[in-house]
């Protein structure tokens, strides 16, 4: 397994071995403690699957005061994932990491708790798999809008597919209740 610390230390893109012949492979998608080795050492408690059209983006989403850690990957098709640092008091506040995701580049990408995540879908569909160091509750969930320019991501993709909700997102700047950095 190879594991690669991005711009944001605590964002990592992790690399599984995998193991493949004529017949098709096999790949270890999570182990305690290799995991615990590189600081994803939460249990986790709640396991996910969307499956999204090209063009359609979901996020900036987290959770404040019931933050979420999150691994994440595509089983399908080929995502654009993005994490974003919402802590307030941070270094890296604000600042974004944007990785591919694909069945065939079969990487992983570990968001902590206090981090904004999205992803766009650049294949026809992708079916994308979460893993939750908390269980999703409804009430701390927070909205950033997707194109707020002091964060600056790019999407690659003009005119995404939006919920209702994530269309009418606020700006980092107008969001309140954000989780505070070294109190996570």
């Amino acid at each position: 397994m190879n594991v690669i610390v991005t711009e944001l230390p605590e964002v990592l893109v992790i690399e599984p071995q995998l193991f493949g012949d004529q017949r098709g492979f096999f790949l270890e998608t999570y182990q305690l403690m290799r995991y615990a080795s590189f600081g994803v050492n939460r249990p986790f408690v709640q396991d996910n699957m969307s499956r999204s059209s090209a063009g359609v983006l979901r996020g900036l989403h987290l959770q404040n005061p019931m933050t979420q850690g999150k691994l994440v990957s595509a089983l399908r098709g080929r995502v654009l994932d993005v994490a974003v640092d919402v802590r307030v008091g941070s270094p890296s506040f604000g600042r974004h990491v944007a990785v591919e995701l694909s069945e065939s580049n079969r990487r992983q990408l570990w968001i902590p708790r206090g981090f904004a995540h999205g992803f766009v879908v650049l294949s026809e569909t992708a079916d994308f798999f979460y893993k939750c160091d908390d269980f999703y509750s409804p009430k701390d969930e927070i909205v950033v809008r997707w194109d707020d320019p002091a964060i600056g991501i790019r999407w690659g993709v003009e005119n995404p597919s939006l919920s209702i909700r994530d269309a009418a997102a606020p700006l980092l700047s107008d969001v309140r209740n954000l989780p505070i950095y070294g109190q996570i």
